[in-house]
């Protein structure tokens, strides 16, 4: 605490403890007021501008201070300068000291609480920088409510502080003028607590209820103004109608299904998108081909001489078919079937808000959920229209090797295949316009793969970029910019993997003028609901992250809310989401990285476990790798981990549990771990951070008692 709010809590410490001392808490009571009134009108007669001022002053001072004995000076005033003066100077008082109270609190203890609880309270943040006048307004309007309470909380939110006084101001004036009142008639008032009566806060109470029942009206308007023009079916054909079969569709159907609705699910290409057919599961494939083989080129690290491998690429490409094959029945069309969805093949348009077209035959649907999944993004350089390039789609057609493969893209799909293609014995050149690979990754870790792929040959032209394409005598020619400086890369085959373009349109969203945001991808609320009230998306073509697991998560909150939205909705949960890049070695987060937590201003400690140090890594030729965890300074709850390693992504799963379920590093250490594993790699990084904040003091005690024990 800096020297300006030790001050500030000084004073109002001594300014308290002084109060109570000297009993001043006695004038502030019924009692004395009644014998007294007459003494003070009298003052008040003879001196009115010096009466309102100092019931004024010691008005605001109470309120500030939070002292006991607001409400008897509310009565006070009514009793003194009757109904309207009384209201015009209680209204501005309390409304002033209490945003005192706000500031004072906010300047002694919010940075803190921020700081030390931010991420906890990360959705109170943004629901009061978004609602913050409605609730306040609510909690203001309902007397159970202590207001000094309300000051204190709320200063510690991002809630402005005009907002807060004049939705004070606002708010507190039906109890205000109810408490006013009452002192005109204070010959009559046996005690302060009866002024409310049970009827009484029960009004306050409803009245408290306007502000929501206020926002629920206008969604309603907004609601109705976005469905203007189209006719809302009498009955429908479906409870719900998903459009896409990935991830995000299949879990939605599912989820539909499973709740007893009739749910129809339409898909036009493969069930199980882009993850089964061209992404997660072919690449896996096609990676654990190219570690096998690379591993048996390093068969003196096992003590063997050696072992030779012989293979033909195009069986490794087949193979990776058969895998694709053999996952395919978990998202085929007779499964989901049998789940009780009504899957349908072929292309979707949605006709309105509340009818989708597939296969000349239309569906009547109150809600809609759009899981249409994404594409592989190519970027308009000149000439790439004149080559022969591949992406993460048609990739998986190649029989034959590339000789020279150019890769765009150093994130991580681009180097997941540049490795598993050099392995194989392309000599493959990874082109990023950023300055390093994998550039969302902190540079420490990104720098441990960028090691490894030098070792293993790929060349890495970081900070260039692609400029355009040419062919010149039958030699395919990238140029590249690099700080001005003419770079050309020959080279066979080029994969395009810069990213991932979300599949809005061709399916009639544009005719109902649904909104996007500015990288593409649909615009949805928190509940994850469009512009469109009655359609929903998730996955890829809702973003934010572009990972299977993700879609299915989203999956849950779209079919839920577009089921059962009219009684409950749920707000979609971001705050933990692991995942992982499968390189060699592999890299798996969750939560904050240092990069992350640095751009976000929050405070942090690192604690690092290397993986040269592990028992089992060394064991399997594989102690490279580290395991970092973020924590608050001097608590061991975690804000982040990266694991750089052998299973990476697997041992990401305890730090995953840990911030979703609130344990910290302390509890990983006190479970027991099976050795020799990798996986007590976790329980090594929180016994590393566990001796740095060993208690010296105690330890230094301790070691006194057992010198006297030993004599």
């Amino acid at each position: 605490m800096n020297s300006r709010k030790l001050i500030l809590l000084s004073v109002i410490a001594v300014v308290v403890i002084l109060f109570f001392a000297f009993d001043l808490d006695r004038y502030l009571t019924l009692d004395y007021l009644k014998s007294q009134r007459d003494a003070i009108i009298a003052w008040k007669d003879a001196q009115p501008l010096l009466a309102s001022v100092s019931f004024f002053v010691v008005y605001v001072a109470v309120t500030a201070l939070s002292l006991p004995g607001a409400a008897i000076m509310t009565l006070a005033v009514g009793a003194v300068f009757g109904f309207v003066w009384g209201l015009i100077l209680v209204s501005f008082a309390s409304t002033i000291g209490a945003t005192l109270a706000f500031l004072i609190a906010r300047f002694l203890l919010r940075d803190m609480v921020q700081s030390r609880y931010g991420d906890r309270l990360k959705a109170i943040n943004e629901g009061v920088e978004k609602d913050g006048a409605f609730y306040l307004f609510t909690l203001r309007l309902v007397p159970i409510f202590p207001f000094f309470v309300i000051n204190l909380l709320m200063a510690l939110t991002p809630l402005g502080t005009w907002t807060f006084y004049w939705v004070s101001q606002l708010g507190m004036l039906a109890g205000t003028i109810v408490y006013v009142n009452a002192g005109t008639q204070l010959a009559t008032l046996e005690s302060a607590s009866g002024i409310l009566s049970p009827a009484l806060i029960g009004s306050f109470v409803l009245l408290g209820l306007f502000p929501l029942l206020a926002k629920k009206a206008v969604a309603m308007i907004k609601q109705r103004k976005a469905l203007k023009g189209w006719q809302r079916p009498t009955d429908f054909d479906r409870n719900l109608v998903v459009i896409g079969g990935g991830s995000a569709g299949l879990v939605s159907a599912y989820i539909a299904a499973a709740v007893k609705s009739k749910v129809t699910l339409i898909e036009k290409h493969k069930m199980g998108g882009d993850c089964l057919n061209t992404g997660c599961v072919p690449s896996k494939a096609l990676i654990r081909s190219s570690r096998i083989l690379n591993q048996s080129r390093r068969a003196q690290e096992w003590g063997f001489d050696a072992i030779d491998v012989k293979y033909d690429f195009s069986e490794i490409m087949q193979r990776v078919q058969r895998v694709v094959k053999q996952v395919e029945p978990h998202d085929s069309v007779d499964r989901y079937t049998g789940l009780g969805v009504d899957v349908v093949e072929g292309e979707a348009k949605i006709t309105s808000p509340y009818s989708v077209e597939v296969n000349g035959i239309e569906f009547r649907t109150p809600n809609i959920i759009v899981a249409t999944g994404a594409r592989p993004f190519v970027p308009p350089i000149k000439g790439i229209d004149r080559i022969d390039y591949l992406t993460s789609d048609n990739l998986w057609q190649l029989r034959e090797k590339p000789e020279r493969l150019l890769v765009l893209g150093g994130g991580p799909i681009g180097c997941e295949l540049s490795q598993a293609f050099a392995r194989f014995g392309s000599q493959v050149t990874i082109v990023e316009m950023m300055p390093r690979l994998m550039i969302r990754e902190d540079e420490d870790v990104a720098e441990l793969v960028a090691e490894r792929f030098r070792e293993e040959g790929i060349q890495l032209l970081v900070g260039h970029k692609a400029v355009e394409f040419f062919k010149e005598d039958r030699e395919q020619v990238l140029i590249c910019d690099r700080d001005g400086e003419q770079v050309e890369v020959a080279f066979d085959q080029v994969l395009v993997a810069v990213g991932r373009k979300p599949n809005t349109t061709g399916f009639g969203l544009e005719e109902l003028d649904v909104a996007l945001n500015p990288n593409g991808t649909l615009a949805t609320d928190e509940y994850l609901q469009t512009s469109i009230p009655t359609i929903y998306a998730c996955g890829d073509v809702a973003g934010p992250y572009q990972f299977t697991h993700t879609a299915a998560h989203q999956a849950w909150y779209a079919a839920v809310n577009s089921l059962f939205g009219l009684f409950r909705r749920f707000k979609v949960d971001y705050s933990v989401i692991p995942f992982a890049t499968f390189t060699d070695p592999e890299v798996a987060r969750v939560g904050l990285n240092e990069l992350e937590a640095e751009q976000q201003g929050i405070e942090y400690e690192v604690t690092r476990f290397d993986l040269a140090e592990l028992d089992r890594a060394i064991a399997e030729g594989e102690a490279h790798g580290m395991v970092k965890v973020l924590t608050p300074p001097g608590k061991d709850r975690v804000l982040g981990a990266t694991i750089v390693g052998e299973n990476a992504g697997e041992l990401i799963g305890e730090f995953t549990s840990a911030m979703k379920h609130g344990f910290g590093l302390n509890k990983i250490l006190g479970t027991i771990h099976i050795y020799p594993t990798l996986f007590e790699a976790n329980k090594y990084v929180a016994g590393t951070w566990k001796r740095a904040h060993k208690p010296e003091g105690v330890l230094t005690w301790v070691e006194r008692f057992h010198s006297w024990r030993r004599g």
